[in-house]
Protein backbone atom coordinates (compact mmCIF):
# COMPACT_ATOMS: atom_id res chain seq x y z
CA UNK A 1 0.00 0.00 0.00
CA UNK A 2 1.36 3.03 -0.99
CA UNK A 3 1.18 6.05 1.77
CA UNK A 4 2.52 9.66 1.51
CA UNK A 5 5.63 10.78 2.81
CA UNK A 6 5.80 12.10 6.02
CA UNK A 7 6.27 15.89 6.02
CA UNK A 8 9.19 17.75 7.87
CA UNK A 9 8.13 20.08 10.43
CA UNK A 10 9.87 23.12 10.06
CA UNK A 11 12.92 23.52 12.47
CA UNK A 12 12.39 27.86 12.43
CA UNK A 13 9.11 27.28 14.25
CA UNK A 14 10.57 24.81 17.22
CA UNK A 15 14.02 26.07 17.94
CA UNK A 16 13.85 29.55 18.76
CA UNK A 17 17.59 31.46 17.82
CA UNK A 18 19.35 32.09 21.53
CA UNK A 19 21.22 34.76 19.85
CA UNK A 20 17.94 36.56 18.95
CA UNK A 21 17.27 37.14 22.33
CA UNK A 22 17.59 40.25 24.00
CA UNK A 23 19.31 39.31 27.77
CA UNK A 24 17.88 41.00 30.69
CA UNK A 25 20.14 43.78 32.39
CA UNK A 26 19.80 44.41 35.89
CA UNK A 27 20.89 47.42 37.56
CA UNK A 28 24.74 48.15 37.94
CA UNK A 29 25.30 44.41 35.81
CA UNK A 30 28.22 45.99 33.84
CA UNK A 31 30.22 47.03 37.28
CA UNK A 32 28.86 44.66 39.89
CA UNK A 33 32.02 46.36 42.51
CA UNK A 34 31.07 50.01 41.75
CA UNK A 35 27.14 49.63 42.41
CA UNK A 36 28.06 47.58 45.58
CA UNK A 37 30.41 50.84 46.56
CA UNK A 38 27.25 52.89 46.11
CA UNK A 39 25.08 51.46 47.75
CA UNK A 40 27.61 51.16 50.72
CA UNK A 41 27.60 54.98 50.49
CA UNK A 42 23.70 54.82 50.30
CA UNK A 43 24.05 53.09 53.51
CA UNK A 44 26.34 55.48 54.84
CA UNK A 45 24.35 58.56 54.46
CA UNK A 46 23.18 58.27 58.34
CA UNK A 47 26.62 59.87 58.60
CA UNK A 48 25.56 63.41 57.05
CA UNK A 49 22.00 62.93 58.36
CA UNK A 50 21.00 66.01 60.87
CA UNK A 51 20.50 65.18 64.53
CA UNK A 52 21.73 66.50 68.02
CA UNK A 53 21.55 63.91 70.45
CA UNK A 54 22.77 60.44 71.13
CA UNK A 55 19.97 57.52 72.56
CA UNK A 56 20.18 53.83 72.83
CA UNK A 57 17.94 52.19 71.16
CA UNK A 58 16.50 49.69 74.37
CA UNK A 59 13.73 47.56 72.17
CA UNK A 60 16.56 45.48 70.88
CA UNK A 61 18.27 42.80 73.28
CA UNK A 62 21.90 43.24 74.97
CA UNK A 63 23.54 41.09 71.74
CA UNK A 64 21.55 43.23 68.94
CA UNK A 65 21.38 46.64 70.41
CA UNK A 66 22.83 49.55 68.66
CA UNK A 67 24.45 52.90 70.21
CA UNK A 68 23.29 55.90 68.01
CA UNK A 69 25.76 58.62 67.51
CA UNK A 70 24.09 61.82 66.27
CA UNK A 71 27.32 64.09 66.13
CA UNK A 72 30.73 63.98 65.02
CA UNK A 73 32.93 67.06 65.83
CA UNK A 74 35.44 68.24 63.45
CA UNK A 75 38.21 67.80 65.73
CA UNK A 76 37.36 63.92 65.85
CA UNK A 77 36.50 63.41 62.32
CA UNK A 78 40.58 65.32 61.83
CA UNK A 79 41.54 62.97 64.46
CA UNK A 80 40.43 59.80 62.51
CA UNK A 81 43.27 60.70 59.93
CA UNK A 82 46.04 60.75 63.08
CA UNK A 83 45.66 57.10 63.41
CA UNK A 84 43.81 54.38 62.90
CA UNK A 85 43.65 53.56 66.63
CA UNK A 86 41.69 56.57 66.81
CA UNK A 87 39.42 55.86 64.14
CA UNK A 88 38.29 52.48 65.44
CA UNK A 89 38.08 53.69 68.79
CA UNK A 90 35.11 55.93 68.12
CA UNK A 91 31.86 54.30 67.45
CA UNK A 92 30.70 56.15 64.20
CA UNK A 93 34.80 56.18 63.04
CA UNK A 94 34.41 52.48 62.79
CA UNK A 95 31.39 52.28 61.14
CA UNK A 96 32.41 54.32 58.62
CA UNK A 97 36.18 52.33 58.13
CA UNK A 98 33.55 48.57 58.70
CA UNK A 99 31.51 50.13 55.98
CA UNK A 100 34.14 50.85 53.51
CA UNK A 101 36.14 47.56 54.08
CA UNK A 102 32.40 45.69 53.22
CA UNK A 103 32.53 48.00 49.79
CA UNK A 104 36.25 46.10 48.73
CA UNK A 105 35.21 42.90 50.63
CA UNK A 106 37.67 42.86 53.13
CA UNK A 107 35.69 43.03 55.99
CA UNK A 108 37.11 40.44 57.51
CA UNK A 109 40.01 42.13 58.82
CA UNK A 110 38.18 44.61 60.75
CA UNK A 111 35.57 41.51 61.76
CA UNK A 112 38.49 39.50 63.28
CA UNK A 113 39.78 43.07 65.56
CA UNK A 114 36.52 43.57 67.04
CA UNK A 115 36.63 39.89 67.58
CA UNK A 116 39.80 39.62 69.11
CA UNK A 117 38.60 42.84 71.45
CA UNK A 118 35.30 41.33 72.63
CA UNK A 119 37.49 38.19 73.40
CA UNK A 120 39.87 39.96 76.01
CA UNK A 121 36.57 41.03 77.56
CA UNK A 122 35.69 37.62 79.00
CA UNK A 123 35.38 37.18 82.29
CA UNK A 124 34.41 33.56 82.87
CA UNK A 125 37.43 31.04 82.31
CA UNK A 126 34.76 28.86 81.32
CA UNK A 127 33.92 30.79 78.31
CA UNK A 128 37.44 31.50 77.33
CA UNK A 129 38.09 27.92 75.52
CA UNK A 130 34.51 27.89 73.51
CA UNK A 131 34.91 31.23 71.74
CA UNK A 132 38.39 31.04 71.22
CA UNK A 133 37.73 27.89 68.88
CA UNK A 134 34.61 30.17 67.34
CA UNK A 135 37.31 32.73 66.33
CA UNK A 136 40.16 30.32 65.22
CA UNK A 137 37.37 28.19 63.30
CA UNK A 138 36.05 31.73 61.78
CA UNK A 139 39.10 33.60 60.79
CA UNK A 140 42.33 31.14 61.15
CA UNK A 141 42.28 27.88 60.27
CA UNK A 142 42.78 27.08 56.89
CA UNK A 143 39.02 25.81 56.17
CA UNK A 144 38.04 29.62 57.86
CA UNK A 145 35.29 31.28 56.27
CA UNK A 146 36.56 34.82 56.76
CA UNK A 147 40.12 33.59 56.73
CA UNK A 148 42.29 36.47 57.69
CA UNK A 149 45.58 36.86 55.85
CA UNK A 150 48.61 35.83 58.55
CA UNK A 151 52.21 34.75 57.78
CA UNK A 152 52.92 31.25 58.87
CA UNK A 153 54.98 31.66 61.68
CA UNK A 154 51.56 33.73 63.62
CA UNK A 155 49.55 31.11 62.37
CA UNK A 156 50.87 28.37 63.81
CA UNK A 157 51.76 30.18 67.32
CA UNK A 158 47.89 31.05 67.19
CA UNK A 159 47.08 27.25 66.21
CA UNK A 160 49.73 26.18 69.61
CA UNK A 161 47.73 28.35 71.87
CA UNK A 162 44.62 27.01 70.92
CA UNK A 163 45.51 23.95 72.69
CA UNK A 164 45.47 25.80 76.32
CA UNK A 165 43.57 29.39 74.95
CA UNK A 166 44.52 32.40 77.61
CA UNK A 167 43.09 36.00 77.32
CA UNK A 168 46.21 36.70 75.21
CA UNK A 169 45.91 33.76 72.74
CA UNK A 170 45.20 36.56 69.87
CA UNK A 171 47.30 39.35 70.52
CA UNK A 172 50.08 38.32 68.07
CA UNK A 173 48.00 37.83 65.50
CA UNK A 174 45.86 40.80 66.19
CA UNK A 175 48.20 42.86 66.15
CA UNK A 176 49.51 41.47 62.45
CA UNK A 177 46.24 42.32 61.61
CA UNK A 178 45.97 45.71 62.94
CA UNK A 179 49.08 46.74 61.40
CA UNK A 180 47.96 45.26 57.57
CA UNK A 181 44.59 47.42 57.94
CA UNK A 182 46.97 50.61 58.95
CA UNK A 183 49.25 50.01 56.22
CA UNK A 184 46.60 49.29 53.62
CA UNK A 185 42.98 49.72 54.03
CA UNK A 186 43.15 52.86 56.61
CA UNK A 187 45.52 54.90 53.81
CA UNK A 188 42.56 54.34 51.10
CA UNK A 189 40.01 55.29 53.56
CA UNK A 190 41.56 58.24 54.20
CA UNK A 191 40.96 58.88 50.23
CA UNK A 192 37.68 57.77 50.20
CA UNK A 193 34.45 59.36 49.65
CA UNK A 194 33.46 57.70 52.84
CA UNK A 195 35.95 59.70 55.13
CA UNK A 196 36.04 63.18 52.51
CA UNK A 197 32.19 63.45 53.01
CA UNK A 198 32.32 64.01 56.77
CA UNK A 199 35.78 66.03 56.80
CA UNK A 200 33.91 68.95 53.98
CA UNK A 201 30.72 68.17 55.76
CA UNK A 202 32.02 69.49 58.80
CA UNK A 203 33.83 72.24 57.16
CA UNK A 204 30.94 73.38 55.71
CA UNK A 205 29.57 73.73 59.36
CA UNK A 206 32.07 75.77 60.75
CA UNK A 207 31.56 78.46 57.67
CA UNK A 208 27.96 78.18 58.42
CA UNK A 209 28.05 78.67 62.08
CA UNK A 210 30.52 81.69 63.02
CA UNK A 211 31.81 81.06 66.52
CA UNK A 212 29.82 78.12 67.15
CA UNK A 213 31.45 74.57 67.68
CA UNK A 214 31.29 72.67 63.69
CA UNK A 215 30.78 69.60 63.45
CA UNK A 216 29.51 66.92 61.01
CA UNK A 217 26.16 65.12 61.04
CA UNK A 218 26.55 61.21 62.46
CA UNK A 219 23.38 58.98 62.97
CA UNK A 220 24.63 55.90 62.74
CA UNK A 221 23.64 52.79 64.08
CA UNK A 222 26.72 51.02 65.32
CA UNK A 223 26.78 47.48 66.71
CA UNK A 224 27.52 47.97 70.61
CA UNK A 225 30.69 45.29 70.97
CA UNK A 226 30.11 43.66 74.73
Amino acid sequence: MWRAPLRRRSSSRCISNPSSRTPRRTPCAKDSQACRAKDMKHRLGFLLQKSDSCEHNSSHSKKDRVVVCQRVSQEEVKKWAESLENLISHECGLAAFKAFLKSEYSEENIDFWISCEEYKKIKSPSKLSPKAKKIYNEFISVQATKEVNLDSCTREETSRNMLEPTITCFDEAQKRIFNLMEKDSYRRFLKSRFYLDLANSSIAGSEKQKGAKSSADCSSLVPQYA
